[in-house]
C-alpha cells in the first residue's frame, strides 16, 4: 500500500508528536524532535496543525514534516524506513511537485535525516547542500554540577512570564516572542514534558533563558531555544543556563541533551562545548534553486 500524505487537524497533532517521541534515539543523527513542534506551538495550535505534514502507510506514520516557514520543510522518517525505496520515492514526489501541497515552486529547502535515501534522491534531482549546522550532545548519565547562576522555572501561573519573553527578544534581534506566544506554547501538548528556565544575576536581572523539551524517559531531550540577553553577555551566563538546561532534562528522565546551531555561529558552538556538550558531525539541509 502506498503512503498517504496527511494534513492533520489540531486533534491529530498528538499522533505526530507521539511518532516523533518514538523515533528519538541516542546515537542517531539529530532529527526533528517533539520540542521543535512544541516551540512552533507559540504561534497557536491551528497554525501548528497547518504547518505539519504526515506520511502514513497501513495506519502507521512513517514520516513527519514541519513547515518552519513556507519554503523550509523539516522532515524526519521512521528509522526502519529511511532506506526503503517506496517511501523515499513517495516523499520525493510530494516534495518536488507543488500541487501536492507541501512545498511551493521556486527555491525551497528540506531538512532530512543524514543517510536517508531521500537525501540521495534529492541530490540526483539536482538539489544542493546548504550551509552546515553543528549538532551537539551531552550525556546525562551522571549528575550535572550546579550552574553557578540562580535559576527559576517559569510556569503557566508565574508572574515572571514577561521576564522570560523579554530575554528572548533581547537575545534574538528578530524575535517577536510575546507573553501571548509563551502561553500558546505552554498550552501545547509537547509542553507537558518541557520546562522554561530563566537565569538571574545577583541584581535580579533576567540574563539568560532556555526552554528544554523531553521526549520521554530514556530519550534525548532538546534545548530550543537558548539565548543570553544582549546587555549581559560576556559573563558566562550562556554556559550557566546551558548547564541548567542539562540538569533539568536529566530530572525529566532524558538520556542526553541535544542542540543544533549554525556552524557559522562559533560563539554558540563554543558555549555549548564549555557546558559539556560534544560536537557531532555537521549536517546540511538540501535546497532547490528557484
Amino acid at each position: 500500500m502506498a503512503m498517504v500524505l496527511g494534513k492533520p487537524e489540531v486533534d491529530g497533532l498528538s499522533e505526530a508528536v507521539g511518532a516523533l517521541r518514538e523515533w528519538q534515539c541516542d546515537g542517531a543523527p539529530t532529527q526533528l524532535h517533539p520540542g521543535d513542534l512544541g516551540w512552533f506551538w507559540r504561534f497557536g495550535a491551528e497554525a501548528t496543525a497547518a504547518a505539519v505534514r504526515t506520511w502514513s502507510r497501513d495506519g502507521r506514520i512513517l514520516a513527519v514534516g514541519l513547515l518552519d516557514g513556507p519554503r523550509l520543510l523539516r522532515l524526519t522518517i521512521a528509522p526502519d524506513a529511511r532506506r526503503d525505496e517506496e517511501p523515499a520515492q513517495q516523499l520525493l514526489e510530494d516534495l518536488t511537485e507543488p500541487e501536492r501541497g507541501v512545498l511551493p515552486a521556486g527555491k525551497v529547502s528540506v531538512e532530512a535525516p543524514p543517510g536517508a535515501l531521500l537525501q540521495d534522491l534529492l541530490l540526483e534531482r539536482g538539489w544542493h547542500a546548504d550551509e552546515p549546522w553543528t549538532p551537539l550532545r551531552r550525556d546525562l548519565t551522571r549528575p550535572v554540577k550546579d550552574p553557578g547562576l540562580r535559576i527559576e522555572v517559569t510556569g503557566p501561573g508565574s508572574a515572571r512570564v514577561p521576564a522570560r519573553t523579554a530575554v528572548q527578544r533581547a537575545a534574538f534581534e528578530r524575535s517577536t516572542f510575546t507573553d501571548e506566544h509563551w502561553h500558546a506554547m505552554a498550552a501545547g501538548s509537547p509542553y507537558a514534558d518541557a520546562r522554561c528556565l530563566v537565569g538571574y544575576d545577583a541584581r535580579d536581572n533576567a540574563v539568560a533563558a532556555v526552554t528544554v523539551w523531553s521526549a520521554g524517559p530514556g530519550k534525548p531531550g532538546l534545548l530550543e531555544p537558548m539565548g543570553v540577553h544582549r546587555e549581559h553577555r560576556g559573563h558566562g551566563h550562556g554556559k550557566a543556563i546551558t548547564v541548567a538546561a542539562a540538569a533539568a532534562l536529566r530530572e525529566l528522565g532524558s538520556s542526553s541533551a541535544i542542540v543544533c546551531t549554525p556552524s557559522t555561529n562559533a560563539g554558540a558552538v563554543a558555549t555549548y562545548r564549555s557546558a559539556g556538550f560534544r560536537q557531532l558531525p555537521e549536517t546540511r539541509d538540501l535546497y532547490r534553486e528557484g
